[in-house]
């Protein structure tokens, strides 16, 4: 079994492509911050899953993908939480690109086996 992230990224906003790869890894990094329970900012103190264990031990697999919506982004988002897949979504502050409006960009799920993902994830097209 393998263990993979998922990044998902909405196709309809049009970001340019730093501006998606940023997006994109402000997303995989998220999971980490969320789960940080250190009040110490120099440390942070995460208790990782075996599938997360095993995840930073073989390299740290990414898939990153697309959507045509916020709408179905959101749809990913609670079909992944329904089956106990951490979700990361990011909302960007709109400074840049999006008139001064917070947007959500995208969204990392997991890092998990492959076998959960596949059925929510499994079947986006590659960015």
């Amino acid at each position: 079994m393998s263990v993979k992230m998922v990044v998902v990224i909405r196709r309809d906003l049009n970001m340019r492509k730093g501006k998606m790869c940023a997006q994109a890894s402000h997303a995989s990094m998220k999971f980490l911050s969320d789960r940080n329970t250190s009040d110490d900012p120099s440390r942070m103190d995460i208790k990782l899953t075996s599938a997360e264990q095993k995840w930073f031990k073989e390299g740290f697999a990414k898939i990153v993908v697309s959507v045509d919506s916020e709408q179905a982004l959101g749809e990913l988002m609670n079909k992944a939480k329904r089956a106990g897949i951490q979700v990361c979504h990011i909302i960007d502050s709109g400074k840049t690109e999006f008139h001064g409006v917070p947007t959500m960009t995208c969204a990392a799920f997991g890092p998990a086996e492959a076998e959960e993902l596949d059925p929510i994830t499994g079947d986006l097209p590659l960015l």
